[in-house]
């Protein structure tokens, strides 16, 4: 998606969001490398969220996150949370700190959320023997009225159902906003391969972004969308689209179950499915208040 239009918020009126989350280390793994975050935070000090719940959007910023850690031992467990620790430290100091969006200020601080967590995880990973190559992916959405700004590097996702919140009937299709860091991903962006073809691909699982990872250089997707009242997002990780293809998600985006049940529906679909990564679902709706 384009970076933030110059047009105002599209929410005329109080709004509240509700949300679902769930991890799971999968069928294979012995220890889950996903780890996410669901906070909001205003002048005063940050709330961390339970995996369901609803909240007032006029009040307070929310920040909900998705983080895939990679390495030896427990070290891809460590990087997802050193991804979630920065995050909670760093961003509350952005709390209304920009009423334009991107314009005027957050573009900044989550480029620095990013720089900073990349510099800390390629220190450690120099440092100590079993920390070497350790890396983590980041999806983020940070929600104000009127607005997703979103930062996002690797290939967990965030997507996007306009009007979709509750089941309500939208002919919108399901977008994905953020860009797999891989050659994969954009091959499938730029049309030369399906869907299908993406998944069968000898080299599906190379990441050409990550943070840490031994790469010295990250340049991060940051951009925004506008949001309104009875739209729709989800954040995971990729065990989740490893069982889940596109029309399965929009399936179940599109479907009448209740909030607080969706990200566990959807991450028990894929494992059924699949089951061979940890996996991790973050459902996000925007409502009236």
């Amino acid at each position: 998606m384009s970076a933030a239009s110059p047009s105002p918020p599209l929410l005329d009126a109080p709004a509240r969001l509700a949300w679902s989350a769930l991890t799971h280390r999968g069928k294979v793994r012995s220890n889950n490398e996903d780890t996410f975050l669901a906070l909001n935070f205003d002048g005063h000090g940050v709330n961390y969220l339970g995996k369901t719940g609803t909240a007032p959007l006029e009040k307070a910023d929310f920040v909900f996150a998705v983080s895939d850690g990679m390495g030896g031992a427990r070290s891809g467990e460590f990087a997802s949370r050193i991804v979630v620790d920065r995050i909670t430290r760093l961003l509350p100091r952005g709390f209304r700190m920009a009423a334009g969006g991107l314009k005027a200020g957050y573009y900044d601080l989550l480029a620095e959320l990013v720089g900073e967590i990349h510099t800390d995880l390629l220190r450690l990973g120099q440092s100590y023997e079993e920390c070497a190559g350790m890396g983590a992916t980041l999806s983020l959405a940070w929600l104000t009225p009127g607005e997703l700004s979103f930062c996002h590097v690797g290939d967990s996702r965030i997507y996007f159902l306009a009007g979709g919140a509750g089941g309500a009937r939208t002919e919108a299709p399901l977008m994905q906003l953020t860009h797999d860091h891989s050659h994969v991903g954009w091959l499938r962006r730029t049309g030369q391969i399906t869907e299908r073809e993406a998944r069968i691909h000898p080299r599906r699982t190379a990441l050409g972004q990550a943070l840490g990872a031994g790469q010295q250089i990250v340049e991060p997707q940051i951009s925004a969308a506008d949001c309104q009242i009875g739209d729709r997002f989800l954040l995971c990780t990729d065990g989740l689209t490893d069982g889940l293809w596109d029309h399965h998600l929009e399936t179940h985006l599109r479907s009448s179950v209740p909030i607080a049940d969706l990200a566990p529906r959807m991450v028990e679909a894929a494992l059924e499915l699949s089951g061979r990564d940890n996996l991790t679902a973050i459902v996000v709706d925007v409502l009236p208040a």
